[in-house]
C-alpha cells in the first residue's frame, strides 16, 4: 500500500509515517494542501491522510479536487472539530472517512488499513502461494509452515508479487508501490531486496526474473487461494 499523509505537525507526520512503515506501506509527507495536490498528481496512492488545518491549498479543497477527477486514492480526513456536523461535512465533500482529533494511533493505522482495501482489487486478507502464506492482518509470512522472518521491505515486495499473483511485475512497479518518493529510480534496492527475499523463502525457487521485464512467482503449480480461518 502507498499512503500520503498531509499535516502540519512534524512530529505526527513522522511518528505516523514510522509506524506505517513498519508495516511494511510507503509513505510520504507533506506539509501542506498544494504540495498534496502536486504528489497525487505524481504518484498512484491508495490512501490520503488530510489535516483539515493544511496550509496554502485547504484540505477541503484537495478533497473536492480529487473527487471531481473522477479518480484517486481513499480520503481520509483529520478534523480538529468534535462536532458531528463538522464530519457530516467532510463526508458530504467526498472524503471516504473523517476522524477527529484526538485520537489513538492504532484507530488511525486501523482506518488507513481499513480504505486502502477499498481502493484494491478485492483480495483475501490472508494468501497463500505454492507453500507461501502471506497473512496481512498480523503482518507475518510463512512457507511451509516455516515462519519468514522479513524486513519490512521484503514483506511489501512479496505482497505486490503475490497481488499479481503470476503476472510479471516490472522493477519500476516495485519501486511505486513498495518504496516512497525518496527513492531513487536508479538505485539496486530492487534487486538488493530481492535477492534477500528469494534466500529467505528457499528452496524450489519461487521468484522469477524475466530479463529486460521485471519479475513474477513462478508458475509451477501456482495459485493463488484465500484463507480466512
Amino acid at each position: 500500500m502507498r499512503v500520503l499523509i498531509a499535516g502540519v505537525d512534524p512530529e505526527f507526520l513522522a511518528s505516523t509515517a514510522r509506524d506505517l512503515r513498519r508495516l511494511s506501506m510507503a509513505v510520504d509527507v507533506c506539509a501542506d494542501g498544494a504540495a498534496a495536490m502536486e504528489r497525487i498528481g505524481l504518484h498512484s496512492y491508495d490512501v490520503v491522510v488530510l489535516d483539515s488545518d493544511l496550509p496554502s491549498t485547504p484540505a477541503d479543497e484537495v478533497v473536492r479536487k480529487v473527487v471531481a477527477s473522477g479518480e484517486g486514492p481513499r480520503l481520509l480526513l483529520l478534523t480538529r472539530s468534535a462536532e458531528v456536523s463538522d464530519r457530516v461535512d467532510g463526508l458530504a465533500l467526498g472524503a471516504d472517512d473523517v476522524l477527529s482529533w484526538p485520537f489513538a494511533t492504532v484507530e488511525l493505522v486501523a482506518r488507513i488499513q481499513a480504505l486502502g482495501r477499498r481502493s484494491a482489487r478485492t483480495l483475501p486478507p490472508v494468501r497463500t502461494w505454492q507453500g507461501v502464506v502471506l497473512d496481512l492482518p498480523r503482518h507475518q509470512a510463512s512457507r511451509e509452515g516455516r515462519f519468514l522472518q522479513l524486513s519490512p521491505k521484503e514483506f511489501a515486495v512479496l505482497d505486490v508479487l503475490m497481488r499479481s499473483a503470476g503476472v510479471v511485475v516490472s522493477a519500476e512497479e516495485l519501486l511505486e508501490k513498495a518504496w516512497d518518493e525518496n527513492a531513487d529510480p536508479f538505485t539496486n534496492a530492487v534487486r538488493v531486496t530481492m535477492m534477500t527475499l528469494r534466500r529467505k523463502l528457499g528452496k524450489p525457487g519461487l521468484i522469477e526474473t524475466i530479463p529486460g521485464v521485471g519479475y513474477r512467482l513462478t508458475h509451477t503449480s501456482g495459485h493463488l487461494t484465500a484463507k480466512f480461518g
